[in-house]
């Protein structure tokens, strides 16, 4: 009698694999690239180091992946700042995001993408350099917005806007920084709007 061999089924996964990558970005939030041990990491997500490494990859590749949903979910403000129809209004958009996404009530305080991978050793190297192209981005962005701006009169045409975005850019790293040191909410709106009040800087 012939026996009909059974063809191999997948095993089911047997976790959330979006559930779990949200609470990785929260664990890399909080402790930082080289901070995140791999049992910390997996401890949080609920699962095997196995099933990490077969669902994400290893750690560097999860890391990135955090940083994809940080930037698509805590970070998306910068995006929407950026469709403002005047250079004020992103600015205003993009430091009231800052603020409010740095000193949430629940959750890590400050920004992943600042404070993620600042300074590392060799292992961390990777993280760093992502970071680094992150914050990159994010400033070409905001500078191409300005540059805009200026082309259709909204910035004054001696206006800089490659520094103009640095300006930007710094005062959003200092206002994420502070917050990850427990400068509360407030006082950080209050920083932001003197800035404001003197938009642009001569």
């Amino acid at each position: 009698m012939e026996t009909r061999q059974r063809r191999p089924t997948g095993r089911p996964r047997g976790f959330d694999a979006d559930a779990a990558l949200e609470r990785a970005l929260l664990v890399f939030w909080e402790q930082g690239y080289e901070g995140a041990s791999l049992a910390t990491l997996t401890g949080a997500m609920g699962i095997s180091t196995t099933s990490m490494y077969a669902t994400f990859g290893n750690k560097e590749e999860l890391f990135r992946k955090a940083l994809e949903r940080y930037t698509e979910g805590p970070s998306a403000y910068l995006a929407r700042a950026l469709e403002r129809p005047t250079a004020l209004g992103v600015v205003t958009a993009i430091l009231a995001g800052t603020v409010r996404t740095t000193t949430r009530p629940t959750g890590p305080n400050g920004c992943l993408g600042v404070q993620g991978a600042l300074a590392t050793g060799d292992s961390g190297s990777g993280a760093r350099d992502l970071l680094v192209a992150w914050r990159d981005s994010g400033y070409r962005r905001i500078r191409e917005r300005f540059e805009r701006a200026v082309d259709a009169g909204d910035l004054p045409p001696d206006a800089d806007p490659a520094l103009l975005a640095r300006y930007v850019t710094a005062l959003a790293y200092g206002i994420a920084v502070q917050a990850a040191g427990g400068v509360g909410r407030d006082e950080l709106q209050d920083m932001a709007d003197a800035a404001l009040r003197s938009w642009p800087p001569r």
